[in-house]
C-alpha cells in the first residue's frame, strides 16, 4: 500500500482585510507535504477555536469574559474553548510546500461567543488552534485521491490589535447590536413619537429616563411596563454559545 502524504500546517501570521465588504481576516498558512512530493490539488477545510485557557486576563477582560465563562473561581471548569469559524480553500498545485491565504468572514455581531470574547480582550494575543481536514490529490504519474488526516491542527496567537483593526475599518468608533422584530418596532416607535434624529438619540433618551426613574425612586409597575418600556425591555435574549468540547 502507499503510504499517505504526510501534511504539516503552520499559520505564518494575519491581517485585516481592507478591501473586504465586510470584516474579514486573512490568515497566512504553510503546507508541508514532503520533500518532492507533488500535489495536483488540496480541498482543504479548517475549523478554527480560540483556546482561553492558553492566556492571562487582567481584572477588566475578566469581567468583559464573566457572561461567557462565569466568575474567576469557575474558569476552571468553565473556561473551555469556544467556536470561532469553519472555513474551506481550494490549494493549487505545489511540489514539496507552498504558501495559500485563509480567507475567514468575521461579525461584530456581539450575541456571537468568539465576537464577545474578542471585544473582551484589551491587548496582548488570543490563542487560537487550527484543525484541519479535507482531500488531497497527489501523485508523480498520475494522481491518487487521500485524506488529509484528522490529527492535522497548528496553533496560533493572534495579535488582538488586528482583531481591532479589521473591527475599526468596518464599524469606526461603534458597535453592533441585533434586537428581535418586536424590539425594533416599539425602538422605531419611540423615536418617531419623540421625533428623534438618530438610533444614538434614542438610546440615549431611553437610558436618561431611566436614570432619572431610578433617581425618584419610582417603583414601576408588577410587569415591569411603562409607556416607553415594554415587557420586552431587560429580558435576556438568546445567545449562540457556539462551544464546542475540549
Amino acid at each position: 500500500m502507499t503510504a499517505t502524504t504526510d501534511f504539516t500546517f503552520t499559520c505564518k501570521g494575519v491581517r485585516a482585510d481592507a478591501y473586504a465588504a465586510g470584516p474579514t481576516l486573512v490568515f497566512r498558512l504553510g503546507i508541508t507535504a514532503g520533500p518532492g512530493v507533488r500535489v495536483h490539488a488540496l480541498a482543504l477545510r479548517c475549523q478554527l477555536r480560540i483556546e482561553p485557557a492558553r492566556r492571562g486576563y487582567a481584572t477588566a477582560e475578566a469581567e468583559g469574559l464573566a457572561d461567557l465563562f462565569g466568575a474567576r473561581s469557575r474558569w476552571g471548569n468553565t473556561l473551555q474553548p469556544v467556536q470561532f469559524a469553519q472555513v474551506s480553500v481550494m490549494v493549487p498545485s505545489f511540489t514539496g510546500e507552498t504558501e495559500t491565504d485563509l480567507v475567514v468572514p468575521c461579525t461584530y455581531d456581539m450575541d456571537i461567543a468568539a465576537t464577545r470574547y474578542f471585544n473582551a480582550l484589551e491587548d496582548g494575543e488570543a490563542p487560537l488552534l487550527m484543525l484541519f481536514s479535507g482531500t488531497a490529490f497527489t501523485g508523480d504519474g498520475g494522481f491518487r485521491v487521500e485524506p488529509v488526516p484528522w490529527d492535522r491542527e497548528a496553533s496560533y496567537r493572534m495579535p488582538v490589535a488586528v482583531w481591532r483593526e479589521m473591527v475599526e475599518q468596518h464599524f469606526p468608533g461603534c458597535g453592533w447590536l441585533r434586537l428581535p422584530r418586536d424590539a425594533m418596532e416599539e425602538l422605531l416607535a419611540y423615536r418617531s413619537r419623540h421625533a428623534l434624529s438618530s438610533w444614538e438619540a434614542t438610546v440615549r433618551s431611553l437610558l436618561g429616563a431611566a436614570a432619572d426613574g431610578a433617581a425618584a425612586g419610582a417603583a414601576p409597575p408588577p410587569d415591569g411596563r411603562t409607556p416607553d418600556r415594554p415587557a420586552w425591555a431587560g429580558a435576556v435574549l438568546p445567545r449562540a454559545a457556539e462551544r464546542t468540547a475540549p
